[in-house]
């Protein structure tokens, strides 16, 4: 896996942690962000590969 795979798995990791935590403590603002972050990684991917195969 490379560093950058890892790097991603990671951030992922983090913004689930913070989606669930928001949930639990039914902190919102914390569960908004979370989900915002995973949103964010999963956009990455496809405007890369939109570039790429463009």
């Amino acid at each position: 896996m490379s560093k950058q795979r890892i790097g991603t798995v990671a951030k992922a990791a983090g913004a689930a942690l913070k989606e669930a935590l928001g949930k639990v403590t039914g902190n919102r603002g914390l569960e908004a962000e979370g989900a915002a972050e995973k949103a964010a990684l999963r956009a990455r991917p496809a405007v890369a590969g939109r570039r790429a195969g463009g």
